[in-house]
């Protein structure tokens, strides 16, 4: 006999943070919850951690105890998922529920910018990544880490006015009102260098917020810094356009930041998105 859940819950987790949308079987949205980062990279244990705070954050908040839970469908979109290897780990915990799909972000964010419809997204938040759906095929540009990729994005910004700060501190690079506000927390470039050692993506994200703002009061540093960022995403955009033969939805935290500051060639090819990466794991949890 075919099981029909009372209630389904929606998982986006990224770098930064991560939240959970739990509604019943009629579409109604009953509570939401938060957890921290993630984002798998950064290791299983973290994640679970995470993920069960969301979770159990919207069910406390909607008034639901753990038989509820046993009666929920669920689907997490993670960041993460390709490189670490651990999807399936993850879906064993299950977090006391009932049938849990662990998909990519990007996989649920593509479903909710496009109403479940075939199309491709742009997430610009602590990483960026370029992705569609495309029949069975999926398209991937970037999002291989703010090491080697993830152009735009705000760790790879936060970390390049890091770089220019502590350049400029030393006298090898042009001062600013923007290279000083990076450096302030920090006595001198020693302690620069003790907190870089554990700094994490959302710490160098933590620091775009600055160079935008920087930027938008004239400071040339952070107008530099967000030209190349801006290039980034343009590049990315026209590539995952031409690959996909889809409009490109901006999502992410960063989105609506650099939607205005890009070319108006991209017009054309841009799309406002239909819904948000919990809508889109609510619609996989319901198809499961």
């Amino acid at each position: 006999m075919l099981r029909t859940p009372r209630f389904f819950i929606g998982v986006d987790g990224g770098g930064t943070g991560c939240r959970a949308r739990l509604v019943d079987r009629d579409g109604r949205i009953l509570a939401e919850g938060r957890g921290g980062p993630a984002n798998l990279t950064l290791g299983l244990e973290p994640a679970t951690a995470a993920l069960a705070a969301a979770v159990g954050d919207a069910f406390a908040a909607a008034g639901l105890g753990p038989a509820d839970r046993a009666d929920t469908d669920a689907a997490f979109g993670l960041a993460g998922v390709e490189a670490s290897g651990t999807a399936a780990a993850l879906a064993a915990h299950a977090f006391g529920l009932g049938r849990l799909a662990v998909v990519s972000d990007a996989e649920t964010a593509c479903l909710g910018a496009h109403a479940g419809r075939d199309g491709a997204i742009l997430i610009l938040g602590t990483g960026s990544q370029g992705y569609a759906r495309r029949g069975a095929a999926r398209i991937r540009v970037g999002g291989w880490g703010f090491a080697i990729s993830d152009g735009g994005s705000g760790a790879v910004l936060g970390q390049r006015a890091v770089r220019r700060a502590l350049a400029a501190h030393e006298g090898l690079a042009p001062a600013s009102a923007l290279t000083a506000a990076v450096m302030q927390p920090h006595a001198d470039a020693a302690a620069l260098c003790a907190w870089s050692l554990g700094a994490r993506p959302a710490d160098y994200g933590a620091l775009a917020p600055l160079v935008f703002a920087h930027a938008e009061a004239g400071d040339r540093v952070a107008l530099a810094l967000r030209d190349e960022a801006v290039a980034e995403v343009e590049a990315l955009v026209g590539v995952l356009a031409g690959q996909a033969e889809a409009p490109v939805a901006l999502v992410g935290g960063l989105a609506a930041v650099y939607r205005p500051l890009l070319g108006p060639q991209l017009a054309p090819i841009l799309a406002l998105p239909a819904g948000d990466a919990m809508d889109g794991a609510l619609m996989l949890a319901r198809r499961a």
